[in-house]
């Protein structure tokens, strides 16, 4: 089988099964429009002469101590993923979109927008993990999410400090603070928020699931290829890793496991999987 294709006749069994085709996306796939990834060296943040590592800051136990930071830190990286833009992968889930309609079902971990700006919906997307355009009253006012103020900049340099006009457009009209949109690492999954029950469906229904640059480090990841790879469907992981849930994909014979970065090997996964409707 060539790197970047999945057989025919698995394509077509796909497009003959009834289900959803769910996309599965993660960091690896907004790496290659230059976002540093979560986990990598650019995941730290410097307060004072302390060095944050993005699980110490990305907690709610973070936020209620050092809101100031926390807000830079996200404010920095909202502006670091506005400055990319979609890459070949993105925009092969476009078209995926485009082609399969109400078939098509995105679940991304990533929080930066990106699918969004190459054009998918979000009425066919779950953002799992939040989105750094949106936040909600830390005390849960509503509505529960919202655009980020428009007072608040777009491009925000590493050593911006947060001055008064920038706290008050970061406050609730409550009094509260705003937070962002993002699931954090002491928080859970939940239905409103985060669409964990409808994205746990979705795996449980699906005619195929494709997991496209994800390290399986977080749990309802993890919870969709367990139910996808039980009952039998196939799982195909797209991934420069031969390790990344290659266990998983090789548990059944509908396992495939394609090693590579997301713009090389998506475009030709959709293209293979499109040609077989």
């Amino acid at each position: 089988m060539p790197p970047s294709l999945i057989a025919p006749e698995l394509a077509r069994a796909i497009l003959a099964s009834s289900g959803p085709i769910v996309f599965l996306t993660g960091a690896g796939v907004s790496a290659e429009s230059g976002v540093p990834t979560f986990r990598g060296p650019e995941g730290y943040w410097r307060v004072g002469s302390r060095n944050y590592q993005a699980t110490d800051l990305a907690t709610a136990e973070a936020f209620a101590r050092m809101p100031d930071e926390v807000w830079r830190w996200y404010l920095y990286r909202r502006g670091v993923c506005r400055a990319a833009e979609p890459n070949a992968a993105h925009l092969a889930l476009v078209e995926a979109e485009r082609r399969f309609g109400e078939r098509f079902l995105l679940v991304t971990q990533n929080v930066d927008g990106l699918h969004a700006r190459a054009g998918n919906t979000a009425a066919r997307t779950y953002r799992i993990h939040g989105d750094l355009d949106l936040c909600r009253c830390a005390d849960g006012c509503a509505p529960a999410v919202r655009p980020m103020p428009a007072a608040i900049a777009v491009a925000w340099a590493k050593d911006r400090v947060l001055d008064d006009d920038a706290r008050a457009a970061l406050h609730c009209d409550c009094g509260a603070w705003l937070r962002p949109h993002v699931l954090w690492f002491d928080e859970a999954y939940d239905e409103p928020l985060f669409r964990y029950l409808s994205a746990r469906r979705a795996a449980g229904a699906a005619a195929a699931l494709v997991v496209i640059g994800t390290s399986g480090a977080t749990n309802l990841p993890a919870q969709m290829c367990a139910i996808v790879a039980a009952r039998a469907a196939p799982l195909i992981v797209v991934d420069p890793d031969p390790a990344a849930y290659g266990a998983v994909a090789g548990r059944g014979t509908r396992g495939v496991q394609i090693v590579g970065g997301a713009c090389a090997t998506v475009p030709p996964l959709v293209d293979a999987l499109l040609a077989a409707a």
